[in-house]
């Protein structure tokens, strides 16, 4: 027990570092910059949507530096194959011997953060791939299965324009992203900033906080976070209102939703809670942890219907009215 307030403390510090060494390069973003460490203290992924230009490469990039992690990036394109992204066999033949035989070359997804770039820029079989790779930390090549690095986090974008020629994710594949986090443009004086620092000869010296040993000793420290029941209950109950279906489920949501959130959205609103009490020092979390998190879990897992389409209602609106009512 002892040894884990230890780590809680030495994870507190840790984090405190982390965002000091981020802030050299990125300018802002504070609550994206926690969700990311929220969802990588969890072993989730996520989902990052903002228009082109703010620095979303570059935040990942610092932030895989910072943690001595190695990084990769994936520019999704229409013409992108599944094995562009897993990995290849390829004949070699020995020089002495003339014998052949098949060598697996790994793919770009062999890394521990992954930048799955505009990913709904390539087909629904190469998008597949990725998925794949997510959720089982593997990858199947000619029959044989290959274990990917630990930790493993994947962060794809999307760009919230541009919508021709896309290939949207379908819903059964947007549930395995845990966090759906939209960036904003930056305030004036961020700008100003910004502006001023890449538009010199300013370099920043990042030192590097976390290694991939301890990173995964928090991310065990996290699951051994005791919860309440009263904040499961709270959790679990906020998810199952937004059920259309569901008995105790309010008017506006049988109006507006077609498919509620499933128990992964409840499960991942646990993880987060628990992530953000230990970031914060704190050794159980409690029901404003929920709360912190509900947008960025639930905004891709509730799916309106055209009625909400034609009065535009989106599904944000339709968190915050279900968090103002519970």
């Amino acid at each position: 027990m002892n040894n884990d307030v230890e780590l809680v403390a030495k994870l507190n510090n840790s984090v405190k570092n982390i965002k000091t060494e981020i802030a050299k390069v990125i300018v802002g973003q504070d609550e994206i910059i926690n969700d990311l460490l929220v969802s990588l203290l969890c072993k989730g992924h996520c989902l990052l949507i903002g228009v082109p230009g703010l620095a979303k490469t570059l935040l990942i990039k610092t932030l895989a530096e910072v943690l001595d992690l190695k990084f990769s990036r994936i520019q999704f394109t229409p013409d992108l194959m599944p094995s562009d992204i897993t990995g290849t066999e390829i004949i070699e033949e020995e020089s002495i011997t003339k014998k052949r035989s098949f060598r697996f070359i790994k793919g770009p997804v062999f890394g521990n953060i992954i930048l799955a770039d505009e990913i709904n820029r390539t087909p629904p079989k190469t998008q597949a791939a990725l998925l794949e790779a997510m959720q089982e930390h593997k990858v199947t090549a000619a029959g044989a299965t290959h274990s990917l690095d630990e930790p493993f986090f994947v962060l794809a974008t999307q760009n919230p324009i541009e919508q021709e020629g896309t290939y949207p994710l379908p819903e059964a594949q947007l549930d395995r992203f845990m966090f759906n986090l939209w960036l904003d443009y930056p305030s004036y004086n961020e700008e100003i900033e910004i502006v001023k620092s890449t538009t010199s000869q300013y370099q920043a010296g990042l030192t590097k906080i976390v290694n991939a040993a301890e990173l995964i000793e928090f991310q065990e420290l996290v699951r051994k976070v005791p919860v309440a029941d009263n904040v499961i209950d709270y959790a679990v109950t906020l998810v199952n209102r937004t059920r259309p279906k569901h008995n105790d489920t309010d008017k506006y949501i049988k109006d507006w939703i077609n498919w509620g959130a499933g128990p992964r959205a409840s499960q991942y609103l646990i993880l987060a809670a628990k992530a953000k009490a230990i970031i914060d020092g704190r050794y159980t979390p409690n029901i404003d942890d929920i709360k912190s998190s509900v947008i960025p879990v639930l905004r891709h897992r509730i799916i309106v219907n055209f009625s909400a389409e034609a009065e535009g209602i989106t599904s944000v609106e339709i968190i915050k009215k279900l968090l103002g009512t519970n």
